[in-house]
């Protein structure tokens, strides 16, 4: 016979059935799509709740969402959609949708972007995204990748919203394919258009303060200025238009493209972004899954350390310890 293990749960003290931590939540009549759980002071990432077996002696929360005011959460808000992960990660570029699924695990993401493509008519039975990142748990956000028109880029995400019936969409309209920058003529009319038609776009744009503003006019309820150019890696080119960025918006802010490593990441934080939207610096890693854990540490150290606060820089030498009394 099975003997049961002793665990604490939301500080309680309890026994359990061997199992998963899914099969705990479940035996406690919670949804495990509905509850975030934290096992022995780590997160545990819901879509990996159904493989992590529980243990001897483990500690665990167990947290949903609530009515009423602020308990500590550090949540953030786009077009009246509340998410806990500020890392926002890209379905492309993965060796297979498997390896996809597990990066979004470890990354923690609650939000992937996903491009509109063509159904393969031809194996209408080959496996698809959806049957390894459930859209009944992960946010889709549609993405108009490969738009160099705004009426191509509107067509494309009509279709998504046919599709799935999204409504919150990331819109990009590219300048030219050498170095994918946005057309920011062609995204403001997308942006107005989509706006005018019930879509939510999140709008991909250059680090243009002035565009920004005008996007968040017209409609964008998140504007999204590159880091450097789509898939470089080469970090943050301009922290001052960023900050610019935040400085003035009262829309969500997600530095998208360029991030390479984490510490890109903690930068697009510590500037006081909302959020950072990746997907080759994860995908073309040598270790995806274990970089998709980097970032979302990197992305959490960035927001809890432009909470704190940094300290002032100085053009000299400060002492940590005075030098009044030295022996």
């Amino acid at each position: 016979m099975t003997q049961p293990i002793r665990i604490t749960v939301n500080g309680e003290p309890r026994t359990a059935a061997p199992g998963t931590i899914a099969d705990l939540v479940r035996t406690l009549e919670l949804d495990p799509a509905k509850v975030a759980v934290e096992r022995n002071g780590a997160i545990a990432p819901r879509g990996t709740l159904g493989a992590v077996a529980l243990a001897e002696g483990d500690v665990l929360e167990i947290v949903h969402f609530v009515g009423g005011g602020d308990h500590g959460d550090d949540s953030w808000t786009v077009a009246g959609r509340t998410f806990r992960s500020r890392l926002i990660v890209g379905t492309g570029k993965y060796k297979d949708f498997a390896q996809n699924a597990a990066a979004v695990a470890a990354s923690g993401a609650e939000i992937v972007t996903v491009a509109v493509r063509r159904v393969n008519i031809s194996d209408p039975k080959a496996p698809m995204l959806t049957d390894f990142i459930d859209p009944k748990k992960i946010t889709y956000l549609p993405n108009t990748a490969g738009c160099f028109t705004a009426d191509e880029a509107i067509r494309t995400l009509r279709l998504a919203r046919e599709a799935g019936g999204w409504d919150l969409v990331k819109l990009e309209v590219l300048g030219e394919a050498r170095t994918l920058y946005p057309d920011m003529r062609e995204t403001l009319k997308a942006t107005e258009v989509l706006a005018s038609e019930g879509f939510l776009p999140m709008v991909y744009c250059t680090d243009d303060p002035i565009a920004a503003k005008q996007l968040e006019s017209a409609g964008a309820v998140a504007v999204m200025p590159l880091g450097a150019p789509i898939g470089s890696g080469l970090g943050i080119q301009n922290r001052v238009t960023i900050r610019l960025i935040v400085e003035g918006a009262s829309v969500p802010v997600l530095v998208d493209a360029g991030v390479g490593t984490a510490s890109d990441a903690a930068v697009a934080m510590e500037l006081g972004c909302d959020g950072v939207l990746m997907n080759t610096a994860i995908a073309e890693a040598r270790d995806p899954i274990r970089m998709a854990g980097a970032m979302r540490a990197a992305v959490e150290a960035g927001r809890q350390a432009y909470l704190a606060g940094r300290m002032g820089t100085r053009k000299y030498a400060d002492p940590s310890s005075p030098l009044a009394g030295l022996i």
